[in-house]
């Protein structure tokens, strides 16, 4: 069981586009000194829409590789096509992930019975646990919670990353699919509330950049200790709406290169690196949360 502060890590790619796999390997060793739980590899923040299959599989492949057992590595393996999802899934059941993380496919907004579909023939496609993935803002699909309880019976399908940040939806959860069933919040801003009312973590882009102070927020609200987690997130909650001032990950990505994260903050087209307007509010927000810039 994977539970607490799990990073939905970027990929770090160097000026000709290509994947920098130094840069991730230092990723990685951040991370696991810093204290984090887990690591999404190839998520919405690792730019899975743009990174073809056998690059995709690669990445993660890296990503497990370098993390050598430490930490466990969940691999996306969402796609708006069922085929595709099945060819991501199958490729990395052989790389040693943990888990993998599905996204609703995006665009054709299917409905319930074409969400449950898809699922079961993903999760019948390998043995490795499966994590159903809910972004309607970014999928134009939302999948609800009497959809995610059905596809809890299956048995390697072992939770769901909500990212609606409706709050109400935890204690629904939680009534629909049973105690074993893992939730994750995947909205920074409402994470530790999720995470008081019944949650088992979050899959966070802010930790990319505050690892250490996600890591004890969400192991102070674990513990039940709300006072601690709210003065925790009083730190860092100037980053979550600034961290997403444009899509993301461009803004996530600026500020790591910042940091000197990674050697280059390059993201692939047809997103664009961030613009000059938001450095300002980035930097402050950065500055704000304690971080050197």
């Amino acid at each position: 069981m994977i539970n607490g502060s799990i990073v939905a890590l970027i990929t770090p790619m160097n000026s000709d586009g290509t994947v920098d796999n130094k840069s991730l390997e230092h990723l990685v060793e951040y991370h696991i000194a810093q204290g984090t739980d887990a690591i999404v590899a190839v998520g919405t923040t690792g730019e899975s829409a743009t990174l073809p299959a056998n690059e995709h599989i690669q990445v993660v492949a890296q990503t497990v590789k370098f993390a050598a057992g430490r930490i466990p590595i969940i691999g996306g393996n969402g796609a708006n096509a069922t085929s595709e999802a099945i060819e991501l899934t199958k490729g990395l059941s052989s790389v040693g992930v943990a888990a993998m993380l599905g996204v609703t496919p995006y665009y054709n907004k299917p409905s319930p019975k074409g969400l449950i579909a898809h699922y079961k023939a993903v999760a019948q496609s390998t043995d490795v646990p499966q994590i159903l993935y809910n972004v309607p803002g970014r999928t134009a699909v939302d999948m609800l919670p009497e959809t995610v309880a059905e596809l809890s019976s299956v048995s390697n399908i072992i939770g769901v990353k909500e990212a609606t940040g409706d709050l109400a939806r935890v204690s629904q959860l939680r009534q629909l699919c049973g105690d074993d069933f893992l939730l994750y919040s995947g909205d920074d801003a409402t994470a530790r509330e999720f995470i008081s009312l019944g949650g088992n973590g979050v899959i966070s882009v802010a930790n990319n950049i505050v690892p250490k102070a996600f890591k004890a927020m969400c192991d102070a609200a674990l513990a039940g200790n709300t006072a601690e987690a709210i003065k925790v997130e009083e730190s860092i909650k100037c980053l979550f709406g600034a961290l997403f001032c444009e899509a993301n990950p461009i803004p996530v990505k600026w500020a790591a290169h910042r940091m000197g994260l990674i050697s280059q903050g390059e993201i692939r087209l047809p997103l664009t690196e961030l613009s000059t307007e938001f450095h300002g509010l980035l930097l402050e927000a950065m500055k704000n949360a304690r971080i050197e810039v």
